[in-house]
């Protein structure tokens, strides 16, 4: 089964986080997680935040 933390990572080494990744993250994120999946999806945040991942679904709707 894939973890949070995976689909972080992924998104973290190409910059980039699909349409596809954030609909993972979203069914991932209602069912049990653990503290380092919680704390990978934090950081996945502050690096959508600050432009070191981009979101698919931001580009294609014209937002930053």
């Amino acid at each position: 089964m894939t973890r949070i933390r995976d689909v972080v990572q992924q998104a973290l080494v190409t910059g980039y986080l699909s349409v596809e990744a954030e609909n993972q993250l979203r069914r991932l994120l209602t069912t049990r997680y653990d503290w380092e999946d919680f704390s990978a999806f934090v950081v996945l945040q502050e690096a959508a935040m600050n432009d070191r991942v981009k979101q698919e679904s931001r580009a294609r709707c014209g937002i930053k």
